[in-house]
């Protein structure tokens, strides 16, 4: 039993971390103009996949008797915190709202990594799911990264 709730606390984990991200990137689309349709469609892409994420994350720990995580992690109510200090001092240019939203990025790969790197034995389909999201969280991290280097380079 204790291998169920030690896998459930760890696919707990990413659903919060998952609802951090949809909460930084609704953060991030009230923060870009209006002009800003690029960035404005790519946020809104890696809300809905962080969603998706939830939905399979949260549907493994329901088949596990578990009980699904609804908040957020601290560090993320920290994180929006200090975006919104952040804002206050340096606007809601494109450069400060990606360099943010890396940040978050950021944190989603280091939760991602130290699930993977759990004591808790994850069975093969749960390790495969985790890796799949990862690799996923990957791409958007570096679509991100992309985006603020290019809009660096021409300011």
């Amino acid at each position: 039993m204790e291998t169920n709730e030690n896998l459930i606390e760890v696919l707990n984990d990413l659903i919060r971390i998952n609802n951090d991200r949809v909460d930084g990137y609704e953060k991030a689309l009230s923060e870009v103009e209006d002009i800003d349709l690029d960035l404005r469609g790519i946020f809104q892409k890696m809300a809905n996949e962080s969603r998706e994420n939830i939905d399979e994350l949260s549907a493994e720990v329901r088949s596990m008797g578990g009980e699904v995580a609804t908040g957020t992690t601290t560090s993320g109510k920290i994180y929006r915190v200090w975006m919104d200090i952040k804002a206050t001092f340096t606007g809601h240019d494109r450069t400060s709202v990606l360099e943010s939203c890396e940040y978050g990025e950021d944190a989603a790969q280091e939760a991602y990594d130290d699930a993977l790197a759990t004591d808790a034995d994850l069975p093969v389909q749960i390790r495969q799911l985790i890796a799949d999201q990862k690799a996923g969280l990957l791409e958007s991290h570096n679509l991100i990264k992309k985006y603020r280097d290019l809009h660096q380079a021409v300011n």
